[in-house]
């Protein structure tokens, strides 16, 4: 259907941009790279390196977007709620900082993950030069757990 995604090139952009996305991150890169015939360490780190693409942009200007959508009829209730969950979340980064920063990005379950901790980095005051390493720290340790247990249920069928 699509002939390009069937190409090397098409495959690496497809992981790449896939990690890039809010929710599905790594999580679900790593497993469609592999589906798509990537070998599991290439997409592994192909999705490490697309996730840590929005990971500055939303450290350093997420503060000033929430300020402005924060003043809009339509956003500024869901903007409140988005700041509550991600301080809820951050309980255990701002007990921790970086380590709890790391075990937040690192744990690769629903909720977690580089957007959220950047995002709980950028809410606790967390400098762009600390976060970016345990967000990095986090995404490796993500990456191969996310990559053994799809490797595990590929070797199942």
């Amino acid at each position: 259907m699509f002939p390009f995604f069937e190409t090397i090139t098409g495959k690496v952009l497809l992981t790449f941009g896939m990690a890039m996305v809010p929710v599905l991150e790594l999580r679900g890169a790593i497993p469609m790279g592999v589906a798509a015939g990537l070998p599991p360490l290439a997409a592994c780190l192909i999705a490490i390196a697309g996730n840590l693409v929005p990971v500055p942009f939303i450290i350093l200007l997420i503060r000033h977007i929430f300020n402005f959508l924060r003043e809009t009829r339509f956003f500024g209730p869901k903007i409140v709620a988005l700041e509550r969950r991600a301080h809820l979340k951050g309980r255990v980064v701002q007990k921790y900082r970086l380590l709890g920063l790391v075990v937040l990005v690192g744990v690769p379950l629903p909720g977690t993950g580089a957007w959220t901790g950047a995002l709980v980095a950028s809410l606790l005051d967390i400098r762009l030069r600390h976060a970016f390493p345990a967000i990095l720290l986090g995404l490796i340790i993500a990456g191969a757990i996310t990559t053994a247990v799809t490797m595990g249920v590929v070797h199942l069928f």
